[in-house]
């Protein structure tokens, strides 16, 4: 019932409460997220489509950038745009053909929370290493060396052994799932969305969709991380290095989304941005560990292909801190980090110190308090 209890000196507004209130306690960390979230007939009010299609979406970007040196077949830049995009039908296989028609892409989610502007120079920044990549595939059959593109034991790398597949997907990690979920989704705009009246045509308000999405694109499973084994995370992305390089916060993931959507239910904005922040915070403190867990590995690295490897993924995630908000990270500190690194140096890789290695992490550890 909608109602609205006052007196004339001290009105007072009752939200509608549109569900069964639900019990905190009865949440433990392997509830499959769904269980409690029905409406008065019982019927399921959780939806994570959008969120497990755009998270398979860039499963099928990771895993086409990956078939070159499986198969010795050079990769095409425009297939990698339009899965990007989700245009042309790019989409294959038995698993992926259904998301041609999903009605979600990466792209227009892609940097969502900066300005229009930015956000597409952003996205044309990616575009550019789809660009990259295609090209360092062309010579998948070379063994590289410092400026020829190849493969460095089972990587591929461009001419300046620079490994654009890993730059891309941790690229993706920062500017896709972190920046979607915690500066969008996760957001306190986000958070005041309407929790009243439902969608039309849904089962849901706009705030149970919001919260829902963001667990859809950490996690396919019903249960995040209830496949964690002592040597996988049983995850993929984001979720595997919330498991990788944060630890203390790991296992407590899956318990804050539960608390955070049963808080939506309940009307209790304090708890529901609680475990928003949690969540934020943890899957920034994950991007900067393993930006400074990589650079470690370059410098403990024992061959070029290793080396080549770490600094790949290392220079993927501190692209990515760009996202990292509630730590006042932005483009401008990610980007010098990157052109001291390696991006102004003529061989990219090859031209790697320790002294640069050491600055880099030294400004990550400074602005992250690690």
């Amino acid at each position: 019932m909608f109602t609205s209890c006052r007196d004339e000196e001290n009105p007072i507004t009752v939200t509608p409460q549109l569900r069964q209130q639900i019990d905190y306690a009865k949440l433990t960390d392997t509830t499959t997220y769904a269980t409690f979230f029905t409406d008065k007939a019982s019927v399921k009010t959780v939806d994570l489509t959008n969120g497990n299609n755009r998270l398979l979406m860039f499963r099928a970007i990771n895993t086409y950038n990956g078939t070159a040196v499986g198969s010795g077949a050079a990769l095409d830049a425009t297939v990698l745009k339009n899965m990007f995009s989700n245009t042309g039908n790019p989409f294959s296989g038995t698993a992926n053909t259904a998301l041609n028609s999903a009605g979600v892409q990466l792209r227009n989610v892609t940097a969502s929370s900066l300005s229009a502007v930015d956000a597409e120079k952003e996205r044309q920044a990616l575009e550019t290493a789809f660009n990259a990549i295609a090209t360092a595939s062309q010579s998948v059959s070379a063994v590289a060396s410092e400026g020829k593109a190849g493969k460095l034991d089972r990587y591929l790398v461009d001419a300046k052994g620079i490994e654009w597949g890993q730059i891309i997907q941790k690229s993706l990690i920062g500017a896709f799932q972190m920046d979607y979920i915690g500066n969008v989704l996760l957001s306190d705009a986000r958070l005041s969305a309407d929790n009243t009246t439902l969608v039309a045509g849904k089962n849901y308000t706009q705030l149970e969709q919001n919260w829902d999405e963001a667990f859809g694109i950490l996690t396919t499973n019903p249960a995040y991380g209830k496949n964690a084994t002592e040597n996988s995370s049983g995850e993929s992305f984001a979720g595997s290095y919330l498991w990788e390089y944060n630890p203390t916060d790991f296992p407590n993931i899956h318990k804050a989304f539960l608390m955070g959507r049963a808080a939506i239910v309940n009307n209790d904005l304090t708890t529901l941005k609680t475990q928003a922040t949690f969540i934020r915070r943890a899957m920034e403190k994950s991007v900067a560990n393993a930006a400074l867990g990589y650079l470690s590995k370059w410098k403990t690295g024992t061959t070029d292909a290793a080396r080549a490897h770490a600094i790949g993924e290392g220079v993927g995630f501190v692209y990515s801190l760009r996202y990292a908000k509630l730590n006042g990270a932005d483009a401008a500190f990610s980007d010098a980090i990157l052109n001291n690194l390696i991006y102004s140096t003529p061989n990219g890789f090859w031209g790697l110190t320790n002294t640069k290695i050491d600055a880099a992490s030294t400004a990550i550890k400074t602005k992250f308090g690690l």
